[in-house]
């Protein structure tokens, strides 16, 4: 009797689906450039590419403004515009053309087949190669996709890809037809476009995709698997039906589409912008209560945690220190202000019984204490300073002052003389090591980031008791 051995193959490294990603998105970028160029022209390709980037830095800096409080890393956003612009694009201008023709040869109808495919097939297949990007991300970076913010962000930037290779199509095909019909430029076609696309209705693709990101910032700190599940399917369901509402609207006669752009856009996007202010408050009350407790241990100086709540004193914090150490402290304040956001939001999310795993909490914890640990000489005194010039803190703090450092930034404390390994009152000073601080939460439940045995040199991970946090 042979018995099967299973085959366990090893899973790919960062490294491998990273240029995996880049090969995809370059052989996608090409195709889709070219695509656009033999439907355009060069002419007509070259000006709706000077007119489509008009928006472009608009949409990224507000969504990029949204995600500030606990910023996502740039390739991160690069690879969701480019998967907007190249790959979700492609999918979609092949997936249409098929379904198109396919509808035209069955019904033997071209005008009712473009209607059709615009009102039912292009909202389904574009909003769903869009939230591929959005599906990658929530799978392979969970630790950047926090909560509904991170949605936001993620969407919006895949959203302005696609649309961006849209207005492309769009304006250099309009461009093209005012050439054979030798239109003015108030009269032609490529004007009305850009009105209609660039001027009156930028947000309508970022719009779309938006709800399905909400579905997965709010699947991200769910803890029932469920709603991991349905939200983001629900989003997703959203997203294509506004979405085929906007292309449908020229069907609901002369004056549908001001009808449906001022009756259910406008107020949608209105909403969205509410809400997303709200959800950036939020999320930096969130970030100051839960690095309170950092604080409580001595990881943190007091000073810092108003600072790190607040986007001016952060940004205060990052000149103040390239004013007096450089660009490179400027950087370092940079990563300390997005490691303690992060460390904060990874907190909170398991507070709520988020869908996160002991074992890569606590390493996960552990490794964002020793960053802050190892930065902390050079951004505690900007943000301490910042903390103070934005009257975050009463005005007397000088965080610059030996004594009020030793009393106001302490190092973290040990739970017992025992953790101290047989040194005494006389050893010489050493780095701490944040394995050995305990943080409490406000219900008494005393937590270690990752205990550390001497003994044998091997880390314990606690369990996290996420049931018992409120």
């Amino acid at each position: 009797m042979y018995r099967a051995l299973p085959l366990v193959l090893p899973r790919p490294s960062g490294t491998v689906r990273t240029c995996v990603l880049l090969a995809l998105l370059g052989a996608t970028g090409i195709a889709i450039l070219e695509l656009v160029r033999e439907q355009t022209g060069t002419p007509g390709f070259f000006v709706g590419l000077g007119l489509a980037l008009l928006p472009v830095a608009p949409l990224m800096a507000a969504f990029r403004w949204l995600g500030r409080a606990a910023p996502a890393p740039w390739s991160q956003l690069l690879f969701c515009f480019g998967w907007g612009a190249c790959t979700a694009a492609l999918i979609a201008i092949l997936a249409n053309n098929f379904a198109t023709e396919w509808i035209a040869a069955a019904t033997t109808d071209a005008s009712a087949a473009d209607q059709l495919g615009s009102v039912a097939i292009a909202p389904v297949v574009e909003e769903s190669a869009k939230a591929a990007a959005l599906l990658l991300v929530f799978t392979f970076r969970r630790r950047h996709f926090t909560g509904p913010a991170d949605g936001f962000v993620v969407a919006g930037f895949t959203a302005t890809g696609f649309a961006f290779t849209e207005n492309i199509l769009y304006l250099g095909n309009a461009f093209v037809e005012d050439l054979a019909d030798h239109s003015g430029a108030l009269e032609s076609v490529t004007a009305a476009t850009f009105f209609v696309r660039i001027v009156l209705s930028p947000f309508a693709h970022p719009l779309f995709t938006v709800l399905t990101g909400l579905g997965f910032g709010v699947a991200a700190v769910s803890a029932r698997r469920a709603r991991r599940i349905c939200l983001p399917l629900l989003g997703l369901a959203l997203a294509m039906g506004l979405h085929a509402l906007w292309n449908g609207s020229s069907q609901f006669g002369e004056h549908g589409f001001y009808v449906v752009y001022s009756c259910v856009m406008v107020p949608l996007f209105g909403l969205l912008v509410w809400l997303a202010v709200r959800i950036r408050r939020d999320r930096l009350r969130a970030v100051e209560g839960e690095l309170a407790l950092y604080a409580a241990a001595g990881w943190l100086g007091r000073a810092e945690v108003p600072a790190l709540a607040s986007m001016p004193a952060r940004s205060l914090a990052r000149a103040l220190a390239r004013h007096s150490g450089g660009r490179a402290a400027g950087r370092t304040v940079a990563r300390y202000e997005a490691d303690a956001a992060a460390l904060a939001l990874l907190r909170h999310r398991a507070r709520r019984g988020g869908p996160v795993r002991e074992r890569d909490f606590a390493r996960r914890e552990r490794e964002l204490l020793h960053r802050l640990w190892r930065s902390r000489a050079t951004a505690g005194p900007a943000l301490a300073r910042a903390a103070v010039m934005e009257e975050l803190i009463p005005p007397w703090f000088d965080p610059l002052d030996p004594a009020a450092a030793r009393t106001d930034v302490p190092g973290p404390r040990r739970t017992s003389p025992a953790q101290d390994h047989g040194h005494g009152h006389g050893a010489p000073d050493r780095d701490p090591d944040p394995a050995l601080d305990p943080v409490s939460d406000p219900g008494g439940q005393t937590f270690r980031p990752l205990e550390f045995s001497h003994a044998n040199g091997s880390c314990v991970d606690p369990p996290l008791r996420t049931s018992r946090w409120r």
